[in-house]
């Protein structure tokens, strides 16, 4: 019964059963209490009236909506609340399928994220080809026509501006055009947005035009077949292409860029243009590398605004630009990146500019009053980008990551390994965010009754952005090396010396089964055994309600977590080698956010391939882990738990055209000093599916990831078998790689230098450390291991091989005798001092 046909009685006592049950989440979402009984209502009778209210309407050229207030609307202050309903939930494992497969789906997140633009545009096109008003030679030249008109109407000395923009021009129209003829003297040609192709006819059609300053090619295909360097080679006097500044840039692009340059004042003598007069002068987004000789005090005596953002100027020093900008003593408004060219500081571009009144818009007395080294008033909207070539599923893939929320479920016993993710419906996907906020937006979980519940959710995007990578790197570059320390064992058997069997105690069914030598014997009071070997984390706690003493041998070690947390891991690795080649870049995003989106964004600039993998900290099996190259995704996934951010081996070594990684299992009897041996075996797991990059199949867990052990179908290989098919297919010698690898698990004496306080001398145990090879077959380490599973070591005869001595049998089923007899008998079997 809704509340509204309910009994005056009915309403109160619902009313209040939802407020006691709903409670906590009333005060964690701050609805003010007046608006209480509203939220009931709303929620009980399904009322979804926000467009009553509000309308959504395109901004940012049409590639963002936002949310409005209808004109004959007012809303006082916490006078009203709506709800917002979810357009789309999902696993991100299933995204990609159900935007394939439910009808509609695809087409409704594409317009909501406004990836679609394109397709728009190609139907009203064709509705123009079918009513006749396509591009055609006819109007391209009544254009040309009319221009040349234009200039004989100026005199001979006037130098043409054409604009040929969208008229449909394709190769062969724009050679028939005859510019060169028609125009010999032409400064400035716009044909952004034609259908040009060919970088060999179109320099046919314009390579005569000597005199040309600046041209336009934007939105042509032209440009992806290599036309820029055509184009830069054949017109040495361009100094504007495609917006950007060339090489040749002087003071006709200055000029333009000051507005006193145009098509109305072409001016194509550099002796003619006043560049005295400019006041204002916008460089921003130019791809300048170098100012161009003629920016000088001396040759813009006027400038008082100068804004060159989006520019790298990365061929001159910040000192050099400083003093150059500095000599600009009518400079009042200065708009640039910080950090950026000028430098990290906002108050040291200030103190050796000393003249200005604004810096990036923002007043100069209160930069210096609030110490604020990072200012930016011009913050461009994070936009989704996509490729024509993209289907509607494939673009929404990538752009969700601007729109989506995350949650999780539980029950009492435990809680979702993995996320569920959601996209709100059109109302709430235009919800943007502001500093100067006049909505409150909040989730909220609605529960009718035990056994069912709708969600309301609400949210906004706080933009997080930094570029700290320059300091993070060179703070990594400045990390001093961990010396190699070869060292004689000192551990010895701890077999008493009366020859008693040592008692284990362990809660591992392969141990229980395969641990079958006669110097040890199984038991079932832990308070008795000489060694424990368990799972589960020996700490006080478990000392304690067990009986435990700290004369007992374990197999874990105190701060194991610097090893077999990812993110400890790698800081580590980074306190003991720095940035060592075996270990990709990797980032904590609790702590190194920044330093990441900095790495990205150089990557991004350099045209550098930028791919990267997210990680949960202590999670196995790949629970959680995605791949992407998406920023935005990469921010958003850090609200499904703690991660890691490292960069994905892009170019794997291939087996068979599908990857593999490598499991090795390492003993270590001490940390200080370092007592480690290499299993004579190790075990290759292979992906299921052939290797690819294409942006589908960052889903696909068969084709990314190695370990099939959890998903039913396994692809293992007899190790003498792999490395015989690998050195074969490679044309590679399988042991000069086994050295490197030796080499690389010095990452324990990264544990032992950063980390001495593992050191127990009644702590003995194995982990696991698992390799991949880039195609250079250089190994990579992808995590360690604590209490490796060991079930495919037990149950499958192999081959080890060991240098000079050649192949060696192994038997799985005494793999765990080969282990107790090496840590705790003083055994070599098998195994390889490291």
């Amino acid at each position: 019964m809704s509340p509204a046909a309910a009994s005056p009685d009915d309403r109160i006592r619902s009313y209040e059963d939802f407020a006691r049950v709903h409670a906590y989440l009333l005060a964690a979402s701050g609805i003010p209490t007046s608006l209480h009984q509203r939220l009931y209502r709303k929620l009980a009778d399904e009322v979804f009236d926000g467009g009553e209210a509000f309308s959504v309407e395109p901004c940012e050229g049409g590639r963002q909506r936002r949310l409005v207030l209808g004109a004959e609307r007012t809303l006082g202050r916490e006078s009203d609340v709506f709800l917002v309903d979810h357009a789309w939930s999902f696993r991100l494992s299933d995204a990609l399928n159900q935007l394939r497969e439910v009808p509609g789906l695809a087409e409704r997140m594409a317009a909501l994220m406004c990836v679609d633009l394109d397709r728009r545009t190609e139907l009203e096109e064709a509705d123009e080809q079918d009513n006749g008003n396509g591009g055609s030679l006819e109007n391209a030249l009544e254009v040309v026509e009319k221009e040349r008109t234009r200039i004989q109407e100026k005199g001979s000395d006037f130098a043409p501006w054409l604009e040929l923009e969208e008229l449909g021009i394709d190769d062969d129209m724009l050679i028939a055009l005859d510019l060169s003829s028609k125009f010999p003297n032409m400064v400035a040609l716009n044909l952004w947005g034609n259908k040009l192709q060919d970088p060999e006819k179109i320099m046919k059609g314009i390579g005569e035009c000597r005199r040309l300053k600046a041209l336009w090619l934007n939105e042509n295909p032209a440009l992806k077949k290599g036309v820029d360097k055509v184009i830069l080679d054949g017109l040495p006097e361009l100094e504007v292409y495609n917006s950007h500044f060339t090489r040749k840039a002087g003071e006709w692009a200055l000029g333009f860029c000051g507005d006193i340059i145009g098509a109305d004042n072409p001016c194509s003598s550099a002796e003619s243009i006043p560049l005295e007069n400019i006041v204002t002068l916008d460089l921003s987004d130019r791809c300048i590398h170098k100012l161009p000789e003629v920016f000088s005090p001396r040759k813009l005596s006027s400038l008082s605004s100068l804004n060159i953002r989006g520019n790298p100027l990365d061929q001159m020093s910040s000192d050099d630009l400083l003093k150059l900008i500095s000599g600009f003593t009518q400079l009042q408004e200065l708009e640039v990146d910080i950090p950026g060219p000028l430098g990290n500081s906002a108050i040291s571009i200030l103190e050796c500019v000393p003249n200005l009144s604004l810096l990036n818009g923002i007043n100069v007395s209160s930069i210096i009053e609030s110490g604020k080294h990072i200012i930016d008033s011009a913050l461009k909207p994070r936009l989704p980008e996509w490729s024509p070539e993209e289907s509607l599923a494939e673009r929404v893939i990538g752009a969700m990551w601007l729109y989506l929320m995350t949650y999780r479920l539980a029950d009492e016993e435990k809680i979702d390994e993995t996320p569920v993710w959601y996209v709100m419906d059109e109302l709430g996907s235009a919800m943007r965010h502001s500093d100067d906020a006049n909505f409150r937006i909040a989730p909220f979980l609605f529960m009718p009754d035990v056994t069912q519940f709708c969600g309301l959710f609400m949210m906004f995007i706080l933009e997080k952005s930094a570029l700290e990578f320059r300091k993070y790197k060179e703070q990594l570059q400045s990390s001093s090396i961990c010396p190699s320390r070869k060292v004689t064992p000192v551990t010895k058997s701890i077999r008493p010396s009366d020859g008693h069997a040592l008692r284990v105690f362990t809660d591992i069914p392969q141990v229980e089964e395969f641990l079958t030598r006669p110097e040890f014997v199984l038991t079932s009071d832990p308070k008795e055994a000489d060694i424990i070997w368990v799972s589960m984390q020996v700490d006080s706690e478990l000392k304690n309600a067990l009986g435990l003493t700290d004369q007992q041998y374990t197999n874990q070690f105190p701060f194991e977590a610097c090893l077999v947390m990812k993110h400890h891991l790698a800081e580590t690795i980074h306190k003991a080698w720095g940035s060592p080649e075996w270990l990709q870049p990797t980032y904590n995003l609790e702590t190194h956010l920044s330093p990441l989106i900095g790495d990205y964004c150089v990557r991004k600039r350099d045209g550098m391939d930028n791919l990267w993998i997210m990680k949960p900290w202590n999670m196995a099996r790949t629970i959680d882990t995605t791949v992407t190259g998406d920023l935005s995704a990469i921010i958003r996934l850090m609200e499904t738990g703690p991660k890691i951010c490292q960069k994905y081996i892009e170019s794997p070594a291939l087996f068979q055209g599908r990857k593999f990684d490598l499991r090795y299992i390492v003993f270590v009897r001490s940390i200080c000093p370092l007592e480690i041996f290499l299993s004579d075996v190790f075990w290759v797991r292979l992906a299921n599916n052939q290797y690819t990059l294409e942006k589908t199949s960052f889903f696909e867990y068969e084709t990314h990831f190695t370990v099939m052990n959890y998903i039913g179908r396994m692809n293992h290989m007899n190790t003498p078998e792999f490395v015989k098919e690998f050195e074969k297919e490679h044309q590679v010698k399988w042991l000069e790689i086994h050295g490197r690898i030796r080499d690389m698990i010095r990452v324990f004496e990264s544990a032992a230098a950063v980390h001495p306080e593992m050191q127990n001398p009644f702590s003995r145990t194995i982990y696991g450390v698992d390799v991949m090879l880039d195609n250079k077959f250089n190994p990579k380490i992808l995590e360690v291991t604590c209490c490796p599973d060991c079930t495919w070591a037990c149950k499958c005869d192999t081959q080890a091989l060991v240098g000079s001595q050649g192949v060696i049998k192994v038997k799985g089923s005494e793999f765990f005798d080969t282990v107790f007899g090496c840590l705790f008998l003083d055994e070599l079997k098998d195994v390889s001092p490291l």
